[in-house]
């Protein structure tokens, strides 16, 4: 795999060559590979990666960029947030993290582009295994390689795919090349070592996952479990629509008591792994609010949910142990 563009045929051969033709590129991270997209006025998804919102706050900002942050699963809010002849690109994140909220990628795409907007969608968190955007009409798809794209915790990467070759995927080009913004080729063949594993690696953490929010829906020391495959989560319909072989490997679960019960519960894990990642071989679980601190409009009784690999019933066991012991009945 070279280092600085992934060829159709790679890209294709692991799912993530969702239209033909494809341009491709790896970024050194996740954040390296959004920010050649970012450099446009636009609207954004209201509920998205901590990450990314940071970087929209403390730099695009101060670049000149114009931005607005939008509930992207609605649709009149998006026509709302579209300024004619100024709004170049709209952000989407679907599911959305932490929340999981659902977009309907086929609808936005056709609202932007009907106002001469282009749609990038962040598929980190479904992958292309669930979900490919280029199918519904997205411009650009972004991947935090990191993530589940080489699913080990061993590589900061990210990727950027185009659904056409034009000018505007030239100047992204452009500027990762003349910014540095690659990563090394030690890093590009752990990439794709991992990415042999992709289909298998997503199947059973989702799942995993839907055997989790399924058992803890509705449970006494809970106030919410947020996974789009519940059947009474709002996005349901829509995610059954548009993912493809189950709703992904990532949940959150409210605890009732607020943030001191969530932390006892964070604490009283043993199969979970507390940490900040998602994506990999291993379940994680972290207190977001924590992990993004006070600005964050996360709420403070929320723990999100990477799930693994593992055996199900164990980690079920994990969580109905810790929330024992964390929640007071």
């Amino acid at each position: 795999m070279d280092q600085q563009d992934v060829s159709p045929e790679t890209l294709a051969a692991q799912g993530l060559g969702e239209a033909d033709p494809v341009s491709g590129g790896l970024a050194p991270t996740g954040r390296a590979a959004s920010t050649p997209g970012h450099l446009h006025p636009r609207p954004g998804s209201r509920v998205l990666y901590w990450g990314v919102r940071k970087w929209l706050a403390e730099f695009a900002l101060t670049w000149g960029l114009d931005v607005e942050f939008t509930d992207t699963g609605d649709l009149a809010a998006v026509a709302a947030a579209i300024r004619p002849g100024r709004t170049r690109l709209l952000w989407v994140e679907t599911p959305a993290n932490p929340m999981w909220e659902i977009t309907d990628l086929a609808a936005v795409c056709d609202l932007a582009h009907a106002a001469g907007v282009r749609v990038a969608v962040d598929n980190t968190v479904a992958t292309p295994v669930l979900t490919r955007p280029f199918e519904f009409g997205a411009d650009l798809v972004v991947h935090s390689a990191t993530k589940y794209l080489n699913g080990h915790g061993d590589v900061l990467a990210g990727a950027v795919l185009a659904a056409r070759r034009d000018p505007f995927w030239e100047r992204i080009r452009s500027w990762r090349r003349n910014a540095g913004a690659m990563p090394g080729p030690f890093e590009a063949w752990l990439l794709q070592r991992g990415m042999r594993t992709l289909f298998l690696r997503v199947h059973r953490a989702s799942q995993t996952a839907h055997q989790i929010a399924t058992r803890f829906h509705g449970h006494p020391a809970l106030t919410a479990v947020l996974y789009p495959g519940l059947p009474d989560h709002p996005g349901h319909a829509i995610a059954a629509r548009q993912m493809n072989g189950g709703f992904g490997g990532m949940l959150s679960i409210r605890v009732a008591g607020g943030a001191g019960p969530a932390r006892d519960v964070l604490a009283a894990v043993r199969v979970f792994k507390r940490a900040t990642s998602l994506g990999g071989v291993e379940s994680l679980i972290e207190h977001r609010r924590g992990s993004e601190g006070p600005s964050s409009p996360v709420p403070d009784d929320l723990l999100r949910l990477s799930v693994g690999i593992e055996a199900p019933g164990d980690l079920i066991a994990d969580l109905e142990a810790a929330l024992d012991k964390g929640v007071p009945r």
